[in-house]
């Protein structure tokens, strides 16, 4: 039940969701209150156009991702951990996995292992049922690591884990049989400071290596270059949208994981 209602609640915390629980109450009392309705209709295209704007957007995310900016060389630890993406099965209409977000992650992971700095990568990550029937993320990513120059023999596989705790709690089992204690800890840099905190809370010695930055430093600073540039980003789009999104999902997360002990 918690896992359902994990995914459930926040959707009407994100800048969508909320903006269309707002318009609704709008509805609800347009009959009654018109004015009121009015009210609640403008508070969703505030919440809209807030969640949709460039520096809006990159604020929010770039508070969470520079907090683990990893040194110029990363030290050489006993295993890699990648944790799982949103990576997509093999379906019948494609010829390979689709590794959609977890792309970057894969792909940093298997230049650590080639550069040595660990002899094992762990791929951690389960499918949930009720969304989907498919392989788990770990079979994706153990399909394409050999692929990526991480031989099978150095591949271990996490399949159970449905969240970032389990992830952790599930990996904590995997170092204790091999008998790892120093890690490498791959996931998105938007994702990491609640990774981190979650592995760390378990007593695995976990260094970040985040991946998938989506807010650069020339990048932010290009947000404010010239007047055109601030006009521009001050506008909706839907991919700064998304950028909002998952950043309140992860702010979420924290607060939830917080409450409940796993931080």
């Amino acid at each position: 039940m918690f896992l359902f209602l994990s995914k459930l609640l926040p959707l009407f915390f994100y800048p969508l969701g909320l903006a269309c629980l707002l318009m609704i109450v709008g509805l609800v009392v347009m009959r009654k209150h018109p004015r009121r309705a009015g009210v609640w209709v403008a508070w969703a295209l505030i919440v809209l156009l807030l969640g949709s704007n460039g520096l809006m957007a990159s604020w929010l995310v770039l508070l969470l991702e520079w907090q683990n900016i990893p040194p110029a060389e990363l030290p050489v630890a006993q295993a890699i951990i990648i944790l799982g993406g949103d990576t997509k099965p093999d379906y019948s209409a494609k010829q390979t996995v689709d590794l959609s977000k977890a792309g970057p992650r894969l792909l940093f992971a298997a230049q650590l292992y080639r550069e040595g700095k660990a002899p094992l990568v762990i791929a951690s990550g389960g499918r949930i049922d009720w969304l989907s029937n498919a392989q788990p993320e770990s079979a994706d990513m153990a399909a394409i690591l050999p692929e990526l120059g991480v031989p099978r023999s150095a591949i271990i596989q996490d399949p159970n884990s449905l969240n970032t705790y389990q992830n952790a709690v599930n990996v904590r089992q995997i170092l204790k049989t091999q008998q790892i204690r120093r890690v490498l800890l791959v996931t998105s840099a938007i994702h990491m400071p609640r990774a981190l905190l979650i592995f760390r809370n378990q007593g695995i010695e976990a260094i970040a290596a985040p991946t998938d930055f989506m807010v650069t430093k020339p990048a932010f600073q290009a947000l404010n270059s010239s007047p055109q540039a601030i006009l521009l980003n001050l506008l909706p789009d839907v991919d700064r949208l998304q950028m909002t999104t998952r950043a309140v999902k992860e702010y979420i997360g924290i607060v939830i994981y917080r409450l409940k002990g796993w931080l």
